[in-house]
């Protein structure tokens, strides 16, 4: 039976972490299941070009993978200080369930959240490190995330799997009286993950559907341990921007505003959960970060036609996100709120405020807010000179096209002012 590589090739990209996770829990080793994952797929090429892709190819693909690893272990040299430990882990492979269970696969990423979130690991690695481990991101696409350089990002993950190791942290989910302290790290990287899947930094695609529907699995897994408002707020935040998925872009994957999407297409089973969910968390008045950022997403969905939008409502919840969590690109999104309320020249001010002050200035979507505020304000020089600065930063092809048609409109606009 013929199998195409494209196929292999889309298990890898759907399953591969998933596979990883699993193999973590097994052989208590992040580059041990590394390297028997990839001997894993490397044997799925020629084994499934013969017999087929299995029903399940993820217990497939970790079982061969468990016993790659045995054979990895035995090879290994310095028997004489490691026989002992090589032996007991060999062992304790050997002895695992060869049916695995599908729940216990698909909690292992849950699972391996936790471990790259343990309180013994540094906060500063806790999300690179699960960014990289759980979701397979590069280091390049995670330092682009945390606006430093890949350099300092690759020290920062080899420094979080030591201290794994080294401290010998568990593989697990926390206690129901552990969990609510352990929060605050996990419900970061869901949310990094979902963003990472909804606007992909980099490349052809606009979004990778496989990661924010991930980040909506594992939040539905979380809430089910643990009813915590804010697990509530963010899960209701991610549906509310999945439900706009359809009308994000065009069928050439162009980048559509949220103003000039098509309402029709907006997803209303995913509005209707996600209000829901937003209304339950803000009832408890245990209110945070994500379900203000719900909220915000609420009234948008609110709104059948982008005038009708209460803009003013959104800076008021914006102001209480500034007070939560005070940031530069919770500013920035203020700015644009405020500038729907009281026009471009108040937005551009504040955005102005926040680039002087050194923040943003490698953040793409500052630079093309104030260009876009300079283009109402009919200052066309100026705001061609900030989307250009904004496409120098974008790293995602259809940001880049939205970015060179906005240049290429303002360009036409000062042609045609210059003929006059």
């Amino acid at each position: 039976m013929e199998i195409k590589a494209a196929q292999v090739d889309y298990i890898y990209r759907n399953e591969s972490r998933k596979v990883f996770a699993t193999l973590v829990r097994l052989l208590g080793d992040f580059d041990l299941a590394e390297e028997a994952m990839h001997d894993a797929f490397a044997v799925a090429v020629e084994h499934w070009a013969d017999h087929g892709v299995p029903n399940n190819p993820v217990a497939w693909l970790v079982s061969t993978a468990r016993f790659k690893a045995v054979d990895t272990i035995r090879r290994r040299r310095r028997f004489n200080d490691l026989q002992g430990e090589i032996a007991g882990r060999v062992a304790e492979i050997e002895a695992a369930n060869d049916s695995l269970a599908e729940q216990d696969i698909k909690d292992d990423r849950l699972r391996l959240i936790f471990t790259c979130c343990h309180p013994a690991i540094d906060p500063k690695v806790q999300v690179p490190l699960t960014l990289r481990e759980v979701c397979g991101m590069t280091t390049e696409e995670i330092a682009h995330a945390f606006l430093i350089p890949p350099t300092t990002m690759a020290q920062r993950i080899v420094r979080g799997k030591t201290k794994i190791r080294d401290a010998r942290v568990p593989y697990s989910i926390p206690s129901l009286t552990e969990l609510p302290d352990r929060l605050a790290p996990v419900l970061s990287v869901i949310y990094l993950i979902f963003n990472e899947g909804y606007s992909a930094s980099s490349g052809q695609s606009l979004t990778r559907t496989e990661l924010s529907d991930e980040a909506i699995r594992l939040a539905r897994l979380l809430l089910d341990l643990s009813p915590h408002p804010e697990v509530a707020g963010l899960l209701a935040l991610m549906l509310l921007h999945e439900s706009r998925r359809k009308a994000r872009s065009t069928a050439d994957g162009d980048l559509i505003l949220l103003e000039d999407q098509d309402r029709s297409l907006w997803d209303q089973t995913l509005i209707a959960e996600g209000k829901d969910l937003v209304e339950r968390s803000l009832r408890t008045r245990r209110i945070g970060k994500y379900t203000i950022q719900a909220a915000i997403s609420a009234v948008h969905a609110d709104a059948k036609q982008p005038a009708q939008t209460d803009w003013r409502q959104i800076v008021a919840f914006y102001d209480v996100l500034l007070r939560i969590e005070p940031s530069p690109v919770v500013e920035l999104n203020r700015a644009v709120a405020v500038a729907m309320c009281e026009g471009a020249e108040s937005g551009l001010s504040i955005v102005d405020q926040i680039l002087a002050s050194g923040e943003l200035q490698s953040y793409y979507l500052a630079h093309s807010a104030r260009g876009e505020f300079l283009r109402r304000l009919n200052r066309h020089g100026e705001s061609l000179a900030a989307f250009e600065q904004a496409l120098s930063l974008a790293n995602q092809e259809p940001e880049q096209r939205f970015l060179r048609n906005k240049i290429d409109s303002i360009r036409s606009l000062e042609q045609q002012e210059h003929n006059r």
